[in-house]
């Protein structure tokens, strides 16, 4: 069940990332759909790390040096996920926090998607 819960989120955040790329409306100025659809796909895609941060903490693998992932409520332990996910998706880097284990491979991919998204979306304004 968990496999099949981070393979959706995958194909989510996948989808997500093509549909902001590969959409043929290109504005010349900043607007306010461009920027609602800006925090929706950032929005998606730290609860979507989220999700399989929690789900691999609760698969039983390590994520968190400080193992933060396997201690308290539920709803605390997602809460824990989804700060992690935002910091690592701003590129912010707190440093209160540690991937350890295969973790370590979805926060590099998460901070790379953070990084280049800006990015993304700047060209996608640039783009005449």
């Amino acid at each position: 069940m968990n496999v099949f819960v981070i393979i959706l989120v995958a194909i989510i955040v996948g989808m997500s990332i093509y549909i902001f790329l590969a959409s043929t409306g290109v504005r010349s100025s900043f607007s306010k759909e461009l920027f609602i659809a800006f925090l929706v796909i950032y929005s998606i895609l730290m609860i979507g790390f989220a999700l399989v941060y929690y789900l691999l903490a609760d698969m039983g693998l390590d994520v968190l040096e400080d193992r933060s992932l396997h201690i308290g409520k539920p709803f605390e332990r997602l809460l824990q996920a989804i700060y992690f996910s935002g910091v690592t998706l701003m590129t912010v880097g707190y440093g209160d926090l540690s991937p350890i284990g295969a973790a370590r491979f979805f926060a590099l991919t998460e901070a790379t998607i953070g990084y280049l998204l800006p990015a993304a979306l700047l060209y996608k304004l640039m783009k005449s």
